[in-house]
């Protein structure tokens, strides 16, 4: 008080007549929640700011933008108030509150993880997992195996800015599904469902691709009117008016309301979220389709089951939903199926496995192998920081389609310019230091850009980034 005193004299002159001390308002993570609320028509939060009303100019202004443009102006994410769900309890609430405040002015690490509060949300095969060396990462709640840690691997947690305990064990998971087959917990990934007699034109308005046919998959993507990159989402079509949406683990309840908040008055659309109700599986590697001609009762070669393909089967019992895709670039299928049934599952896969040498892998080694495949990441190399083409999404940017889509006439504007600024991939020559997204990329002596997203590139033995 006597420093702002000598600061400010009139302060001193004036003294103290009242000390209030009024509580902080803390959210899990620290971080507010800023923007409108799933299921509530034009109710808008902003609230949870722990440093109070410093962070005021800033929020009030990013609010009013997009209350009257209809898009964010610019990526924040992170304090969007879909990231939390049902699954946020006064339990875990409270747990990460504390550990988090006394986490205030520590050092950050890469792939950070903080335990209070965990587990708040579990996969059916989280304890299998667990007892066979998972290292798990928290993700909306989730917890998601990171890597797997064998016999003779260092298990403690040591985050770092070097490469550490984990940097043998995620190559051998890269290994493995480059040459052989893995198994990865892909359950946090948000699942919707869309229906209703109007759902193929709604959905054929929001998505900038064309729709699959029934009993196909592909890629899409919802853009803002500025044309900027709102979503991706895989959509498998089930019949003429029922889809089946996956979209980013972070991503599910920020997407229903996008969606929701498009649906015309008089359309007869139904929009579910029920990522709690089906868990999913990846299987990836050359051997996954042998793996799985073993366990379904349908051809599962090239010409029966292609790329993009999904199928209703059994596998041991488990009614479950494969879709031929994989974010390891490598031949694979997601397995969904109902959340009691994937312990089951899981175990049925690997015994299935063994003569292929099945084994685990987990995001570490995902993130890897989809950057040496050129895969672009939901939050990452598309936001709406960014339109489709600057992130060099042409291919599922169907310009040509005659409907009307969200963001098509501002990319059709853009695609008569030159674009200032474009997705590359970059080589990263470090000895033990790899790109995590969100560095500086200089060239004589300016910026000239940021990464996106990075790891180290075990098949080509390198760092890499977006």
């Amino acid at each position: 008080l006597t420093a702002a005193a000598q600061r400010m004299p009139v302060f001193g002159q004036t003294g103290i007549a009242q000390v209030i001390s009024g509580p902080i308002t803390y959210s899990p993570d620290l971080l507010p929640m800023v923007g409108p609320l799933v299921g509530r028509k034009n109710y808008w939060l902003a609230c949870g700011f722990s440093y109070g009303i410093i962070h005021a100019g800033g929020a009030g202004r990013y609010l009013a933008r997009w209350m009257l443009n209809g898009e964010p102006p610019y990526d924040l994410n992170e304090v969007d108030p879909g990231r939390y769900g049902e699954w946020t309890s006064d339990v875990y609430t409270l747990a990460k509150v504390r550990e988090s405040y006394g986490f205030n002015n520590v050092v950050v690490y890469p792939k950070e993880e903080r335990r209070a509060g965990r587990p708040a949300r579990i996969g059916g095969a989280y304890e299998s997992m667990k007892n066979r060396g998972a290292q798990f990462g928290f993700r909306a709640g989730w917890e998601q195996p990171t890597w797997f840690a064998l016999a003779g691997d260092d298990v403690e947690y040591r985050p770092s800015f070097r490469r550490t305990n984990w940097f043998e064990p995620v190559g051998r998971e890269s290994a493995l599904v480059r040459n052989r087959v893995g198994v990865i917990d892909l359950t946090p990934f948000g699942k919707l469902t869309v229906r209703g007699k109007d759902a193929a034109e709604f959905l054929d308005r929001m998505f900038a691709n064309y729709l699959p046919k029934i009993g196909m998959a592909n890629l899409s993507h919802m853009l803002t009117p500025r044309g900027r990159v709102y979503s991706e989402m895989t959509i498998s079509r089930l019949d003429e008016q029922s889809f089946y949406l996956v979209t980013g683990s972070t991503s599910d309840w920020r997407d229903v309301r996008w969606l929701q908040d498009h649906v015309k008055s008089n359309e007869d659309v139904v929009i579910s979220n029920v990522t709690d109700e089906y868990n999913c599986l990846g299987l990836a590697g050359p051997r996954s389709r042998d793996v799985l001609a073993r366990l379904v009762g349908v051809s599962v070669r090239d010409d029966d089951f292609p790329f993009l393909c999904h199928r209703e089967v059994s596998i041991n019992g488990v009614k479950v939903r494969a879709i031929r895709i994989s974010y390891t670039g490598e031949l694979g299928y997601e397995l969904h199926c109902a959340a009691a049934d994937a312990c089951a599952l899981y175990g049925t896969l690997l015994d299935a496995g063994k003569e292929y040498e099945i084994g685990d892998f987990g995001t570490y080694a995902m993130s890897s192998l989809r950057l040496e495949k050129g895969f672009r990441a939901w939050g990452a190399e598309m936001t709406v920081d960014v339109t489709a083409l600057e992130a060099g999404l042409d291919y599922f940017v169907k310009l040509n389609k005659k409907t009307d889509f969200i963001g098509k006439s501002a990319l059709l504007q853009q695609k008569e310019q030159d674009l200032t600024k474009k997705l590359g991939f970059l080589i990263v020559d470090a000895k033990d230091v790899d790109p995590e997204g969100n560095e500086a990329v200089w060239h004589e002596n300016k910026v000239v850009g940021y990464t996106t997203s990075g790891s180290y590139g075990y098949q080509i033995e390198s760092g890499i980034a977006f």
